[in-house]
C-alpha cells in the first residue's frame, strides 16, 4: 500500500495499474495474474497457428479490408472505433469462435468474406500466422478499452489498438510512433543498479559479492514485473509531484514494456533497460515498503536457505540503493561511472515471470552464523540515512570530478588487472584471515571492523529531541555517553558535556558493545558553512587499543559524505593531537576562516585541526582496497620479474658472415628500457656524463638567485620544514652525490634538481623571495642542460 493513501499501486500479481482487464481466456478478472493471462493468449495464438488455412482466412477475413471494387471501403465486420456505448456488465468471452465462411457476405458491405482475402492467396504460412497473432492482439485491447476506467490508460489502449488495427489491413509491422525511441534515459535502471554494486561491494571477498549480485538481480526483476500506479492515482498520493512528467513515463511503460506482455506482436523491452533514474525514484520507496511488507508476510512460506537473504540482507540493500536513488550527487548514475575491476556484472533478469523474491542466481547463500554479509551492510545502515529526495544543503555542489577516472601516463591498463585479479583466487591473501589474532601488520581498524562485521558492535547516530516522543533506548544510550565523555574528559565540566550531548543541535555517533555504549564522537553540523564541529570523541578506557577510534572516526566520515559535508573542524588538545594526525587531521584547515569564526566554539589551550574527506573514497572499508591493491601491485612486479628472467636465443647471424647489427635488433634488448643514443638522450659514457653534470651544476650554484639553496635548511631558520618536507635536497648535497659518481644517469640529476624547486615552492608562499628564486633559477637550469644536449630543445 502507498505511504499516504490506500491506493494499491501494484505488485508483480496484478494487472497494468491495477485495474487492467484480464488478458483473453483469463475468465475476465481484473486481478488475474500476468504470467496466467498472457499465458492464455499464448495458448490461443497457438491453436489458431495450427488450424486449416481456411479457417485462418475466415479469421483474418473479419478484419481486412475488401478487395473486390476500388470504391469499397469496408474495413471488415469490427468498425476502427468501438462503439460509444459502455458494454454490457458480462461481455460474451472472445475466445468462443463466430461461426463465418469465406462465401458468408460481409456484415458492413454486400462483397463476400472471400473478397477480403484475396490478396492472402499467395502469402505464406508464416506471414499469415504473423498476422493471426496480432488480430488476437486486436481483441485483447478490444476488451481493454472497453473494461478499463482510467482515461489515461483507456487513450493507451486505444492508441495500441488503432496501430494494429491498422498492421492486419495493410500487413505492416507494428512500430510506435514517439518523438523519442528506447532507451529513455542513461545510465538505465539496470546499469545505475551494476554500477551500485561495484561502487559499494567491489572489495567484497567472491562469495559475499555473488550475494550481492543476487540481491540486485533480485530487485531488478522486481521492477521489470512492478505495476506502475496510474497518473490519476499518483496526483491523489503525491500532489507536489512532476505529474507531467510521470504521465510520460507511465505512457511510455505501458506501450513499451506492460502491454507487450500481452500483445507479444508488439517490441517488448525490459523496464531496468530503457528507463533510469527518474522513473525509479517515483516508484522506490513505495515499492521498497511494499516489498519488505510482503515479505514479512510471507516469511513463513519462504525457504530456509531464501529467508535470511529476504528478511535480512535485502532490507539493508535496499537501504544502502535509496541513499543512492536520491541523492543528488552520487556517482553510479554518472555516464561516466568507472566499475571497479572486481565487482562483476549482474546477470540480465530472464523475461519470465518469477514468484516474488525468486533469483535467477542458483548459487547457494552463506547463511552461517546469522548470515553476515559484509561489514558494508552495518557501515550504511548504522547511520540515520538522508532524507528522501532531500536537496543539497552545502553551498558548493559536487561536480562529478571524483567520479571521473580519467586515463593518466603510467596507469596500469585494465585489462591487466583484470587478469591479475583472476589470479587472485585466497581471498585471505587480501583481505585476511578472520581471527583475533591479528598479525602486526594490520590496519588500526581490522579488528574491530571484523567484530563489526559479526556482530559484537554497532554503530548508530543519535540525538536528543524535543519535537518527538523519547525512545527509551536512545536516553539510555546518551546517558551512557554522557559517562562515558566525563570519565575519559576529567578537564571538562560535566554540566559542560551534559548540556551538548543532550542538545538537540548536537548529535553524537555511538559505538554500541553488548547492548552498552562504550564510545562515541559527539558532533554539530553547520551544513550552510560547509563543515562540522567535533565535540567530543571518547571510548572507554578499558575497550581502547582495539581500533574502535579509527573505526569510529571512518563511520563519521561515511556519515558526513552521504549528508554531503565534506570537512571536519576540531579543538584538540595535547592528548588528542596524535589520534586526529592519525585520523588525517592537520593544522592546515581547508575551511575559510570566515565560515567558521563565530561558529566554532574556541576552547583555551586547545589547537585548531581540520579534516577535508574525499567523498571517493569508502572510509570503512579503505584499510581493505589499500590492502587489495598491495595485493595487486604484489603480482604485476612478479609478473616483472618473470619477464625480466627471460632468457632470449643468442645471435647466429655472425656465423653466417655478419660484421655488424644494429644493437637494438638484439632480442630482449628493448625490454631492458634501453632507448638509441641522440639529442635528449641519456650519455652511455660514465665520464663523458660525469663532465657534462658538473658543468651544470656549477653554473648552477655560481647563478645569482641559488643563494637560498646552497646548503640543506636549518630547523631553526625554518620551523616545522622538515615536518612538511619529507624529501629535502640542496645544491651541497647535489655536490656531494656528485663526487661519489652517485648519478649514473640525467634523469637521477635532473630529478634531485627539480626537487630542490619543488620542495622551495611547497613550502614558501608564492609572493615570498624564496619562491620567485626558485623559477628563475629553474628556467636557467632547464636552459643549460638543453645546451648540453642532455634533453631536447
Amino acid at each position: 500500500m502507498s505511504e499516504n493513501s490506500g491506493i494499491q499501486q501494484g505488485s508483480p500479481a496484478i494487472g497494468a495499474a491495477g485495474s487492467a482487464p484480464a488478458a483473453p481466456g483469463a475468465g475476465g478478472s481484473e486481478c488475474s495474474g500476468t504470467a496466467v493471462g498472457s499465458a492464455r493468449i499464448a495458448v490461443k495464438k497457438t491453436q489458431l497457428r495450427s488450424s486449416p488455412r481456411l479457417k485462418k482466412l475466415e479469421k483474418l477475413g473479419v478484419y481486412s479490408s475488401c478487395k473486390a471494387e476500388g470504391a469499397c471501403k469496408c474495413n471488415g465486420w469490427k468498425s476502427q472505433n468501438p462503439p460509444p456505448t459502455p458494454p454490457p456488465p458480462t461481455p460474451p468471452r472472445i475466445e468462443q469462435p463466430i461461426a463465418v465462411n469465406l462465401l458468408e457476405p460481409c456484415r458492413s458491405c454486400s462483397h463476400s468474406l472471400g473478397d477480403h482475402v484475396t490478396h492472402l492467396e499467395n502469402v505464406s504460412e508464416e506471414e499469415v500466422n504473423r498476422l493471426l497473432g496480432i488480430v488476437v492482439d486486436v481483441e485483447y485491447l478490444y476488451t481493454c478499452v472497453h473494461k478499463e476506467e482510467d482515461a489515461d490508460t483507456k487513450q493507451v489502449y486505444f492508441s495500441l489498438f488503432k496501430l494494429l488495427r491498422k498492421c492486419v489491413l495493410q500487413m505492416g509491422k507494428p512500430v510506435v510512433e514517439a518523438l523519442e525511441s528506447p532507451p529513455f534515459e542513461k545510465p538505465s535502471i539496470e546499469q545505475g543498479v551494476n554500477n551500485f554494486v561495484q561502487y559499494k561491494f567491489s572489495h567484497l571477498p567472491s562469495k559475499e559479492r555473488q550475494t550481492i549480485v543476487e540481491l540486485a538481480t533480485m530487485f531488478l526483476n522486481q521492477i521489470n514485473y512492478w505495476q506502475l500506479e496510474t497518473p490519476s492515482q499518483r496526483k491523489q498520493r503525491v500532489p507536489t509531484d512532476d505529474a507531467a512528467g510521470y504521465k510520460i513515463n507511465y505512457t511510455r511503460w505501458l506501450c513499451y514494456c506492460n502491454v507487450p506482455l500481452f500483445c507479444d506482436s508488439l517490441p517488448r523491452y525490459e523496464t531496468t533497460q530503457i528507463f533510469g533514474r527518474t522513473l525509479l525514484r517515483s516508484v522506490f520507496t513505495v515499492m521498497r515498503k511494499q516489498l519488505l511488507e510482503q515479505a514479512r508476510q510471507e516469511k513463513d512460506k519462504l525457504p530456509p536457505e531464501k529467508r535470511t537473504l529476504i528478511l535480512t540482507h535485502f532490507p539493508k540493500f535496499l537501504s544502502m540503493l535509496e541513499e543512492e536513488v536520491y541523492s543528488c550527487s552520487s556517482p553510479i548514475w554518472s555516464e561516466d561511472f568507472m566499475a571497479g575491476s572486481s565487482g562483476g556484472q549482474i546477470p540480465r533478469v530472464i523475461s519470465v515471470a518469477r514468484p516474488l523474491y525468486c533469483s535467477s542466481s542458483s548459487s547457494p547463500v552463506d547463511t552461517a552464523g546469522g548470515g553476515s554479509v559484509s561489514p558494508a551492510w552495518k557501515t550504511n545502515s548504522a547511520v540515520e540515512p538522508s532524507p528522501c529526495g532531500e536537496k543539497r544543503k552545502s553551498s558548493e555542489p559536487l561536480s562529478h570530478e571524483y567520479t571521473k577516472k580519467s586515463r593518466v601516463i603510467g596507469d596500469i591498463p585494465m585489462e591487466l588487472i583484470n587478469e591479475v585479479m583472476s589470479t587472485i583466487t585466497d581471498p585471505t591473501a587480501m583481505l585476511g584471515p578472520e581471527t583475533s589474532l591479528l598479525s602486526a601488520h594490520s590496519a588500526r581498524d581490522e579488528a574491530a571492523r571484523l567484530e563489526e562485521r559479526r556482530g559484537v558492535i554497532e554503530f548508530h547516530v543519535i540525538g536528543n529531541s524535543l519535537n518527538q516522543k523519547p525512545n527509551k533506548k536512545i536516553l539510555m544510550w546518551l546517558v551512557g555517553l554522557q559517562n562515558v565523555f566525563s570519565h575519559q574528559l576529567p578537564r571538562m565540566p560535566k554540566e559542560y558535556i551534559t548540556r551538548l550531548v543532550f542538545d538537540p543541535k548536537h548529535k553524537t555517533l555511538s559505538l554500541i558493545k553488548d547492548g552498552r555504549v562504550i564510545g562515541g564522537i559527539c558532533f554539530r553540523m553547520f551544513p550552510s558553512q560547509g563543515f562540522t564541529e567535533i565535540v567530543f570523541c571518547a571510548v572507554t578506557s578499558n575497550e581502547q587499543v582495539k581500533g574502535y577510534g579509527t573505526h569510529l572516526m571512518n563511520h563519521l566520515k561515511e556519515y558526513h559524505i552521504k549528508h554531503e559535508i565534506l570537512n571536519f573542524l576540531t579543538y584538540a588538545d595535547e592528548y588528542a593531537i596524535g589520534y586526529f594526525k592519525k585520523q588525517g587531521f592537520s593544522k592546515d584547515i581547508k575551511v575559510p576562516k570566515a565560515k567558521y569564526v563565530g561558529y566554532i566554539k574556541d576552547y583555551e589551550g586547545a589547537t585548531l585541526m581540520g579534516c577535508e574527506l574525499n567523498p571517493s573514497i569508502p572510509y570503512t572499508e579503505f584499510s581493505v582496497i589499500i590492502k587489495k591493491q598491495k595485493e595487486i601491485i604484489k603480482k604485476l612486479i612478479e609478473r616483472k620479474q618473470a619477464q625480466i628472467r627471460k632468457v632470449y636465443p643468442g645471435l647466429s647471424c655472425f656465423k653466417e658472415g655478419v660484421r655488424q647489427i644494429p644493437i637494438e635488433s638484439i632480442p630482449g634488448i628493448r625490454e631492458t628500457g634501453w632507448k638509441p643514443v641522440g639529442k635528449g638522450k641519456e650519455v652511455k659514457d660514465p665520464d663523458q656524463l660525469y663532465s657534462s653534470l658538473k658543468n651544470i651544476l656549477q653554473q648552477v650554484k655560481s647563478h645569482q638567485n641559488a643563494w637560498p639553496f646552497m646548503e640543506p635548511v636549518k630547523k631553526n631558520e625554518a620551523p616545522g620544514y622538515y615536518q612538511v618536507i619529507r624529501f629535502p635536497m640542496d645544491l651541497k648535497t647535489m655536490t656531494e652525490r656528485l663526487k661519489s659518481r652517485y648519478y649514473t644517469t640525467r634523469k637521477l640529476f635532473m630529478a634531485d634538481m627539480q626537487r630542490i624547486f619543488t620542495n622551495c615552492r611547497e613550502y614558501n608562499p608564492p609572493e615570498s623571495e624564496y619562491y620567485k628564486c626558485a623559477n628563475l633559477l629553474e628556467k636557467f637550469f632547464y636552459v643549460k642542460i638543453k645546451e648540453a644536449g642532455l634533453i631536447d630543445k
